[in-house]
């Protein structure tokens, strides 16, 4: 048999190309692919939710919200994706810390590593909101959609989840959107199009 060697490789590599587009001196928008990522969905198995929650106080200093939202705790974000279940993101790919969940969630809850089916997006920008309103039906109205909120929603007929993290400099909002990695080419030119308009820079 031959021998097969791997490359990895960005979705977006095609669709995402670095620069300034669309109206206006000063972007609006920005988008910006976090890549190395480690993203892991822990479901607490039945019975376990409140173990589940100590275990993760416990790894990363912080409890899984109970209800849609983020929380921030020792390099990894928290995020709720459904009743008794969150995802683990951190921004570095840290594979002793996939293995440290493992080992900490063991027999108390189940385990999926999403790092290379799910890609994700940040937008960030004074007009950030008002780009994703063409394509998200979600009330990102400050009040509604603050820093800290999440949601599992759909965009152009495909789930993601979205969460809010503490704003930019200049007070601006940053989103995180994870995709499946098998749509983010489309997707990522849904958002981008959107964008055209306020004036977007890609990187």
């Amino acid at each position: 048999m031959g021998d097969f060697s791997w490359t990895s490789q960005s979705p977006l590599q095609k669709a995402l190309v670095p620069g300034v587009y669309g109206a206006g001196s000063v972007p609006g928008v920005e988008l910006t692919e976090i890549r190395n990522i480690l993203l892991v969905q822990v479901m607490a198995r039945r019975g376990n939710a409140a173990a589940a929650a100590q275990i993760a106080k416990k790894l990363f200093g912080i409890e899984p919200p109970s209800r849609p939202g983020a929380v921030l705790g020792k390099g990894v974000a928290l995020v709720w994706s459904g009743p008794d279940q969150f995802l683990v993101f951190a921004p570095q790919g840290d594979r002793s810390l996939m293995e440290r969940i493992a080992d900490a969630f063991a027999g108390i809850a189940s385990l999926s590593d999403q790092s290379d089916g799910r890609c994700l997006i940040r937008i960030s920008g004074a007009r950030a909101a008002q780009a994703m309103a063409k394509f998200l039906s979600l009330d990102l109205d400050d009040g509604v959609f603050p820093v800290g909120a999440a949601a599992t929603t759909s965009l152009d007929h495909t789930a993601i989840n979205i969460w809010r993290e503490a704003n930019a400099a200049g007070e601006t909002p940053v989103y995180n959107l994870a995709v499946f990695t098998s749509f983010a080419d489309s997707l990522y030119r849904v958002i981008a199009d959107s964008s055209l308009e306020y004036g977007l820079r890609s990187s």
